[in-house]
């Protein structure tokens, strides 16, 4: 298993955060352009695109922290784009947070 750095300032760390303000932002603009009464979803508990919002992020981190502590985060492929580019196997961890993040917006 590789070392990971915590809290490092890294281009995927700079991706991420600038991804949640980008969020935010369009957030708030909708939350100005057409103003959203709360509904109800599969659980029965009136939710808002801000709670929405906070159930997929707190999701995305239990998912990626679960994927590092049950699998190995080392490269499963190496890009022939830019000599030695590799994806992390991380990155399914990601696709998994994403289709989890559509499945609350959808249905909760």
């Amino acid at each position: 298993m590789q070392t990971i750095a915590w809290m490092a300032w890294t281009p995927a760390t700079a991706i991420f955060f600038s991804a949640i303000a980008v969020i935010l932002l369009c957030m708030t603009w909708l939350a100005i352009r057409r103003p959203e009464v709360a509904r109800l979803g599969i659980l029965g508990i009136a939710t808002t695109r801000g709670d929405r919002l906070f159930v997929s992020l707190v999701g995305a981190a239990l998912i990626h922290l679960a994927w590092i502590g049950l699998f190995d985060t080392g490269t499963i492929a190496i890009l022939p784009i830019a000599d030695g580019l590799e994806i992390s196997s991380l990155w399914l961890a990601t696709v998994l947070s994403l289709a989890y993040a559509t499945a609350v917006f959808r249905v909760v």
